[in-house]
């Protein structure tokens, strides 16, 4: 396809954060190579979609969207389709023989074959590199990826088999986009990345997560920061003090655990222990009373038999871990569980996570009831009606709590900082209204 005014291009993201980004800068990459990018598909002439294949229940939505895309093409709704992302790195060879309608299929960090290929021609590639990154999220916060990859061995996992190992970006790196993005009014930073724990080690020859924390710190306008996916072995205590005496950095924590017995954990390779995670959260807990702390759990993992899992509601219920999320056992081929089969029932699996999300509605009802009465400060992501959604720091977009906040003073914006007094809370939600200032 020769590049011309006419040439329209819709983007569709599935999948985590990480995948954003990556849409992110592909978009900024368009716009700078003169190409026209709508948000309707029904306004499109080339669509890309951006996959994830990380399990196999988001492989199978991956497909069904692919097919609805390849349906609308052969009925000319569409003239192009594009299949980018983690599904393709990992299932190339089978997606070409199963959807040969598709006109071209790119893997992971190779945006500019997307761009060569629209565009026709190698003439002024370098055009591609000068895009301004265009945010999916609301302008007040924004995705910050600080590394790709794993050097992590888990047996269920896929990415590494995906993203490769980690590769971290410079910290010089991360900081001038971090200070671009303060330029256009973001006020939230979300550190991502596949091991936040380990960034650095690959460049720097040892973890430099605190050096770049305090780079990001000194930034005029970045007034939150928050740490997602922070894999529990070798957490260095300097972190939980780094945070409680840093106000800029999020009391919150996002450990995903997996599991609390020792058995699964081992088979899970995970590198800790349950006296391990025990004692990592009581050292949390005393160094920042205040910290907010989130997790993942897999249930149904191959070999996981009742006592294990009356383990790990016995550590949840315990514990009471502030955020929780939890995912029954996906068998992933190429992994190093996968040898171990698959014998958990699904059912069986669905009810052991039914049973550990109802005791952790439990516990966030607790937690949310307590709030009554407080003023919080909070973050206004975005309204509806005459009322307006926001968060506070303890909260991550898209996976945990809303405020929901009744205005008192009509200057409220969104992205505005506001305090809020909370008058009514449900299990995962609070209700309140601003406070004048």
């Amino acid at each position: 396809m020769k590049k011309n005014q006419k040439d329209k291009v819709t983007l569709l993201t599935l999948g985590c954060a990480k995948n954003v980004v990556d849409s992110e800068n592909l978009i900024g990459q368009l716009k700078a190579n003169g190409f026209q990018v709508v948000d309707n598909l029904k306004d499109a002439s080339v669509c890309i979609v951006n996959t994830c294949g990380f399990i196999k229940p988001a492989v199978e939505e991956n497909l069904s969207v692919v097919l609805e895309l390849v349906n609308l093409k052969l009925s000319g709704k569409i003239q192009k389709l594009i299949v980018s992302g983690c599904m393709v790195q990992r299932f190339d060879k089978e997606l070409k023989e199963e959807f040969p309608e598709v006109d071209l299929f790119v893997g992971v960090e190779k945006q500019a074959e997307i761009i060569r290929y629209l565009k026709g021609n190698d003439d002024d590639l370098k055009n591609q590199l000068l895009g301004e990154r265009y945010l999916l999220t609301p302008k007040h916060y924004a995705y910050l990826k600080i590394s790709e990859g794993c050097n992590r061995e888990c047996s269920f996992c896929a990415i590494p088999n995906i993203r490769g190992k980690l590769h971290s970006r410079p910290i010089e790196n991360i900081v001038q986009e971090a200070v671009n993005l303060a330029n256009r009014g973001v006020k939230e930073l979300i550190l991502i990345s596949q091991d936040t724990s380990a960034y650095g080690v690959d460049l720097y020859g040892k973890v430099k997560l605190i050096h770049l924390l305090e780079e990001l710190t000194k930034i005029d306008g970045i007034r939150w920061i928050r740490l997602m996916y922070l894999y529990p072995a070798g957490l260095p205590d300097e972190l939980f003090d780094f945070v409680a005496d840093n106000e800029k950095i999020c009391n919150y924590f996002d450990i995903p655990l997996q599991h609390i017995s020792d058995k699964v954990l081992k088979l899970m390779r995970r590198g800790t222990t349950e006296k391990y995670i025990r004692n990592l959260i009581e050292k949390i807990r005393v160094r920042n009373p205040e910290a907010v702390i989130r997790s993942t759990f897999i249930v149904g993992f191959p070999n996981e038999d009742e006592k294990d899992f009356a383990n790990l509601l016995d550590f949840v219920e315990k514990f009471e871990l502030d955020r929780i999320g939890v995912f029954t056992y996906s068998q992933e081929d190429g992994t190093s569980a996968f040898p171990l089969g698959d014998p958990i029932p699904e059912d069986e699996k669905i009810r052991r996570r039914n049973v550990l999300m109802e005791l952790q509605r439990e516990i966030s009802w607790k937690k949310n009831k307590e709030k009554i009465g407080s003023d919080l400060l909070v973050l206004v992501d975005q309204k509806q009606g005459k009322t307006f959604l926001g968060r506070t720091e303890f909260d991550a977009p898209e996976v945990d709590n809303l405020v929901y906040i009744s205005p008192q003073n009509s200057s409220i914006r969104v992205g505005d900082f506001i305090k809020v007094k909370i008058k009514r809370a449900k299990e995962y939600d609070l209700f309140g209204e601003a406070l004048k200032v």
